[in-house]
């Protein structure tokens, strides 16, 4: 049976998770756990039946009358993911010549993040995303790009299952990359309801990829163009998700996943936009971008939604810098990828220019504009967070996400994360606090990650006992996922 309490206020529940209930789930399976935290003791006058029935009466038709307010004010969430862009692409994390001034603005209306990681490549960061779990947790048994036969297991409660069974309805637009090879792998069964876009990235095809699978857009479970120009691609999606918030019902909260091709290689642009920065083709591939997400910004406020929606903005990993031969040919060009600012690194690679991204959280009124925070954040928080606000069952898995919500809306100084683990196929790194050990290179490096983001300088020789209890920590962590920590 559920307790039933009197709250302070109608946020406290939303900072609690949006709901009367804490659960686990398990594609389907709920256990209520039945607990609202910030409650007020109700005081008797007099120890009298009467009395105490009538406060009974009183706290159930005020709790239930919070709890439906509270579900029907539900955010909607809306999360725009940029492809390969680099740490330091944008303007508000320092590029001199590349104007982001909508992206820039929603950095300045929320909180922008300077030490958020994910996965150093495409399929570990969206699987992070989308199932707030590191990658070695989730058996794709086979790879998810052109040819390949795997895809997200159902024993996987995805964010979009999780926001489609709280009541939310659910979009996507642009890359999956998480299986397409059977029906079952795509999103508008993985809990979208609806999905345009492509099945995986837009350089899967000759020369820079040796397949003969076409690359294709998707409506749904059917591909609906072959061959497609890529030049307007952002402007469609951009046409897409605009059109999809004006239809939006004032009775449904909704969720709409953006998920850009660009600035992935091969860059597109449209011709509108062609030419018109100061920072070369790829500038404007990054400021169309840019464009579009002012678009979808212009949408919200325009429908007159923009106060209680929850927008997320990030890119995958960090950008192709070190790309291999064979992206090097057909017209892309090295100076095609983007730049990870101060950061040492490519994607890839478990140094941070891979995995540590642009990002940024936007929701008027909870989260306090202005804000810059360099608190530890990983991609599987943002899973973790989204179910909250959405009061969403949690999976009976492990999770590997923490709830933002009291860090974000300043009740918490710092968010909750302590470590992160770093993973190419096998765990190459590990940063735990102020310190990042990362074990690839036949030595171990430790970089103090407070006064030496740039990893220039190993101190390992002289933090023996950090670098041993670090290494430890990586084993123990290898061994609960089922890999190896890699040391050549």
């Amino acid at each position: 049976m559920n307790t039933l309490k009197l709250v302070k206020h109608p946020r406290s529940i939303l900072r609690q998770g949006g709901s009367t209930w804490s659960s686990k789930q398990h594609k389907g399976t709920v256990e209520p756990v039945g607990r609202i935290q910030d409650e007020v003791c109700l005081r008797e006058s007099k120890p009298k039946r009467i009395g105490r029935l009538l406060t009974i009466l009183f706290a159930f038709i005020l709790g239930s009358g919070l709890t439906s307010c509270t579900k029907s004010s539900r955010p909607n969430v809306v999360i725009l993911f940029a492809d390969d862009m680099g740490y330091g692409d944008l303007g508000c994390y320092g590029h001199p010549r590349i104007k982001t001034p909508n992206i820039d603005r929603l950095a300045d209306e929320g909180i922008r993040l300077t030490s958020f990681v994910t996965g150093s490549w495409c399929v570990p960061s969206r699987t992070q995303l989308m199932t707030g779990r590191y990658m070695p947790r989730v058996n794709f048994n086979g790879r998810t790009g052109s040819d390949g036969t795997g895809g997200l297991p159902d024993s996987e409660w995805t964010l979009a299952e999780a926001l489609k069974d709280a009541g939310y309805k659910t979009h996507m637009i642009g890359k999956w990359h998480l299986g397409y090879k059977e029906k079952r792998f795509l999103p508008v069964n993985q809990g979208f309801d609806t999905w345009f876009g492509l099945p995986y990235s837009n350089d899967y095809m000759k020369p820079w990829v040796q397949t003969d699978e076409p690359l294709g857009l998707f409506r749904g479970e059917t591909m609906v163009e072959h061959p497609f120009d890529q030049n307007p691609l952002t402007t469609r999606y951009t046409k897409e998700a605009v059109q999809l918030i004006e239809s939006s019902g004032a009775d449904q909260p909704f969720l709409l996943y953006l998920a850009y091709a660009m600035p992935h290689l091969p860059l597109a642009v449209s011709d509108e936009r062609r030419g018109k920065s100061n920072a070369g083709f790829y500038g404007d591939v990054i400021e169309e971008v840019d464009w579009s997400i002012g678009q979808v910004l212009k949408a919200l406020e325009e429908k007159g939604i923009a106060e209680n929606t929850l927008v997320f903005f990030a890119s995958d990993n960090g950008p192709w810098i070190e790309m291999p031969p064979r992206m090097q040919q057909a017209g892309n060009e090295l100076w095609h990828a983007g730049s990870a600012g101060p950061l040492r690194g490519s994607k890839g690679q478990t140094y941070e220019g891979g995995p540590r991204v642009p990002a940024m959280l936007r929701w008027p009124g909870k989260i306090a504009s202005g804000q810059v925070s360099a608190g530890l954040v990983g991609m599987p928080d943002i899973y973790r967070t989204v179910l909250t606000v959405a009061g969403a069952k949690l999976p009976d898995h492990k999770l590997d996400g923490h709830d933002l919500i009291p860090f974000l809306t300043g009740e918490a100084e710092s968010p909750p994360r302590k470590e992160y683990f770093y993973f190419k196929g096998e765990l190459e790194a590990l940063r735990a606090g102020d310190w990042k050990l990362r074990t690839v290179t036949g030595e171990p490096e430790l970089f103090h990650m407070l006064t030496d983001p740039f990893e220039r300088i190993n101190r390992a020789a002289d933090e023996p006992k950090e670098t041993k209890a670090l290494l430890a920590r990586m084993h123990e962590m290898a061994k609960e996922v089922g890999v190896r920590v890699k040391e050549l």
